[in-house]
């Protein structure tokens, strides 16, 4: 942990969450990162520059988290900022976000490439998304 961030502890894994990583009009918004993340995170930043994540709604890897050098990814007027990690944007469809109920959620990292064009696909890892209280985020909503 760096100094400076407050460190939650959400079941077994210890994430940092930065202050004012709160959505600008969400309540509750947040996303914040496990270590492995932002030390994958890290990795991206100095091989890649600056990268963004945007989480999709859609099935399979299509719901997984997916980083994007910053710019290559097209942020539509429909998507919502939920906060930066490590100085990343993170954005999500702002309609999937309401149909999940506004959940708060962990990134983190996790062996084998996902099947689609996220960055950290080159070092045979794959970004996922955890609720502090429950599984992988997923297209279906959280019961």
């Amino acid at each position: 942990m760096t100094h400076g961030e407050p460190e939650l502890v959400l079941g077994d894994l210890a994430v940092r969450a930065r202050a004012g990583a709160l959505a600008p009009h969400k309540e509750q918004a947040v996303v914040v990162a496990t270590d492995a993340a932002i030390e994958e995170i890290r990795r991206l930043k100095a091989e890649r520059g600056p990268v963004e994540f945007f989480q999709s709604g859609g099935c399979c890897d299509g719901s997984s988290p997916m980083c994007f050098e910053a710019g290559e990814f097209r942020v539509g007027s429909h998507d919502l900022l939920l906060g930066e990690i490590e100085g990343c944007p993170f954005y999500v469809d702002e309609e999937q976000y309401e149909r999940w109920g506004k959940p708060s959620f962990v990134l983190d990292v996790g062996p084998g490439a996902g099947s689609g064009m996220s960055l950290e696909g080159i070092h045979d890892l794959h970004f996922r998304l955890a609720t502090p209280d429950g599984p992988t985020a997923c297209a279906t909503p959280p019961s």
